[in-house]
């Protein structure tokens, strides 16, 4: 039975040819459809449209794979004890708290209530994010000034408190009854930067701090995550885009990993491992496309994410990329991946193991961010 097939697939493999090459045959012999079949794969591998259909099914390809193992595959991490959610407090000085801390506590207050951080890495306010967390369970960030006192603070978990009966299950219509309009704009010398407002974001200027949340397109518009940032520590910010440099582009990626892991945590799914090697191809990539002032997962040489991987030699079993550009820091980079179906899929996949992040800026400073998911 096996000869059988194979000589039925022959015939039919002929018959596909003679239909496509038989006139060619009769007029040059062999050599003539020798070429004709070279000049006809070349016209497809150089066609931009096929690339981008290729590069389509591979992600899909991809994405079918992960369902596949996601369905097959038994969970073989051990189960880690859940810390328990904080008692939280109406906050007493200010309208909003998160974790107990407020805008104005001294970091020996808020670390001997807390412990010591996990992370410190340098954000676009010029200042440290001090992150604190438990594997990432009960997770947020604190900034401190020279006096070491909070002036800056975000999670993305429900770790919020407020004075203003805002909580982290209120939706967008409740923020807004609650507490009115959202500023226009922040002026920063004789500079006045819009404030761009929208359906994934509100900034109110309330206690002389510059309080942003966020909301959860994929859930009902409900909150998704909260910044507080003094206005002093908002006026020391000179640009709408931070001075790029090397501890910047390391702040921003280590804070995507972080807030990815929160993120993953709050949605009851396994943190992901920092991969180093997979690094530089994803900064690479940010590279490549704020030199040449581009956005897409293909780059202008037609490699798709995978392309790239392979010729790092990277392996893998599962991969996918997510990018992003034009948000001024790591938490608006982040919180516009999760209202993105697409991006947040890739996010939230249970399958996924590894995570690395490359950062690159152009030449007016704004950032490029490739996110680089793995499973080996």
């Amino acid at each position: 039975m096996p000869k059988v097939r194979n000589i039925i697939a022959l015939l039919l493999i002929a018959g596909a040819l003679w239909h496509l090459y038989g006139e060619t045959y009769n007029r040059f012999g062999v050599q003539g459809v020798v070429e004709e079949i070279r000049s006809d794969v070349n016209e497809i591998k150089e066609n931009p449209k096929v690339i981008a259909i290729i590069d389509t099914l591979n992600q899909e390809i991809q994405l079918l794979v992960g369902k596949f193992t996601e369905n097959n595959q038994i969970d073989e991490q051990p189960n880690q004890p859940v810390p328990e959610k904080p008692q939280l407090d109406a906050p007493s000085e200010q309208s909003f708290s998160i974790h107990n801390v407020e805008i104005g506590d001294y970091r020996s207050e808020v670390e001997q209530q807390v412990g010591t951080h996990e992370r410190s890495s340098l954000n676009d306010y010029r200042v440290d994010w001090v992150t604190y967390h438990e594997n990432y369970q009960n997770f947020f960030m604190a900034a401190y000034n020279e006096q070491n006192q909070v002036v800056g603070l975000y999670t993305n978990q429900d770790l919020l408190m407020s004075t203003q009966e805002i909580t982290f299950e209120s939706s967008k219509e409740n923020v807004l009854s609650q507490l009115g309009e959202p500023i226009k704009g922040i002026r920063k010398g004789f500079v006045h930067y819009q404030t761009q407002n929208n359906e994934e974001y509100h900034m109110f200027l309330i206690d002389n701090n510059y309080v942003t949340i966020f909301y959860d397109k994929h859930e009902d518009n409900t909150i998704t995550a909260i910044q507080i940032i003094s206005t002093d520590l908002e006026q020391q910010k000179q640009n709408y885009f931070a001075e790029p440099s090397d501890e910047l582009k390391e702040g921003f990626e280590y804070q995507l990993f972080d807030l990815t892991n929160a993120a993953r945590v709050n949605h009851g799914l396994s943190v992901l491992t920092w991969e180093e090697s997979v690094r530089k191809t994803a900064h690479d990539h940010s590279k490549d496309m704020a030199d040449n002032n581009y956005f897409s997962h293909t780059n202008l040489e037609g490699q798709s994410p995978f392309d790239r991987l392979t010729e790092d030699g990277i392996t893998y079993r599962m991969a996918g990329e997510n990018l992003a550009a034009g948000q001024p820091s790591s938490i608006f980079a982040h919180e516009g991946l999760m209202n993105s179906l697409g991006h947040r899929e890739n996010i939230l996949k249970p399958d996924y193991e590894l995570l690395g992040i490359g950062v690159a800026f152009n030449t007016e400073a704004q950032p490029y961010y490739t996110e680089k998911f793995l499973t080996k």
